[in-house]
């Protein structure tokens, strides 16, 4: 059965969808577990931290009893590699678990019997899978936002430190998970596989850290063909790594180029939108 979607895609079937992708991950136990597991560790930091401050400086910090660190630092300076450390956590470690924990709602949704359900619905194919996008893109940044925001808010209690930095490199880590998904999402419509899936992502992750060090691997070329290749490929690609010191410089209040910041971002935008223009054009071309 093949629908006509000629019309441009709606925002309530779009937001239908993903909210039906957001029930569904609740339900897995995967997901739960991540959940409880930031909660525990939040709350673990929570009662094992002890730290005082006098006047603005931070006097001594005691983690599970043991004194951390006997100098005397302004309690803004000591905390920034607090909140690098775990810009890159969040960064790092949540792109890995997004890929492996996502990468069977693609080949789901194109299930037999579950497919030809949902477009006998009144919802056409494009809205099935930029609903499918937009709630696995919500799922990521809720993560990353209850991670960042939940140490944000311990440290600042405990501190009197407050600041949204932590929660802009979360943002940060879920745009970077978007472009992969995106991938992920395409490779699912051509083959239903949550595998090859996550074969895909893992692959693009990999290479997307590669990508963001392309300037300086490119002066380790001689030049030639392959030089050239690999600067055509590595431009093609997300630069993962770039967004991650990115995200680690923010939440550590280090200098940070915007104007490169933002050309990353729209590079993030441009390969997510081409590669859901992919994922659709090839479901349009199915029967079912």
């Amino acid at each position: 059965m093949k629908t006509t979607t000629s019309a441009f895609p709606r925002p309530g079937p779009i937001l239908a969808v993903a909210a039906d992708l957001l029930r569904e991950a609740l339900s897995r136990r995967w997901f739960l577990a991540l959940g409880v597991a930031i909660t525990l560790v939040l709350a673990g930091i929570g009662l094992a931290l002890r730290v005082e401050v006098v006047d603005g400086a931070l006097a001594a910090t005691r983690l599970f009893g043991s004194q951390v660190g006997g100098e005397i630092r302004a309690v803004d300076v000591a905390l920034r590699p607090v909140f690098q450390a775990a810009a890159y956590v969040i960064f790092y470690g949540g792109l890995p678990f997004g890929i492996l924990a996502c990468a069977d709602f693609g080949p789901r949704l194109l299930a037999p019997g579950r497919i030809e359900h949902l477009l006998a619905l009144p919802l056409r194919r494009p809205e099935l899978l930029a609903g499918t996008f937009l709630g696995v893109l919500l799922l990521a940044s809720a993560g990353a936002l209850y991670g960042a925001g939940g140490l944000s808010l311990i440290l600042g209690i405990k501190t009197g430190v407050w600041t949204p930095r932590p929660l802009v490199a979360a943002l940060l880590g879920s745009a970077t998970f978007a472009a992969i998904y995106g991938a992920m999402l395409a490779t699912a419509v051509f083959v239903r596989s949550s595998a090859l899936s996550a074969a895909v992502g893992f692959s693009l992750f990999v290479a997307g850290i590669v990508a963001g060090q392309r300037s300086g691997l490119l002066a380790v070329f001689d030049p030639g063909v392959g030089r050239q290749l690999f600067a055509l490929i590595t431009l093609l690609l997300p630069r993962v790594s770039a967004l991650g010191g990115a995200a680690g410089a923010i939440a550590g209040s280090a200098p940070v180029d915007a104007g490169a910041v933002g050309s990353l971002l729209a590079g993030l935008g441009v390969f997510s939108l081409a590669t859901l223009a992919l994922a659709i054009w090839r479901f349009e071309q199915k029967d079912y």
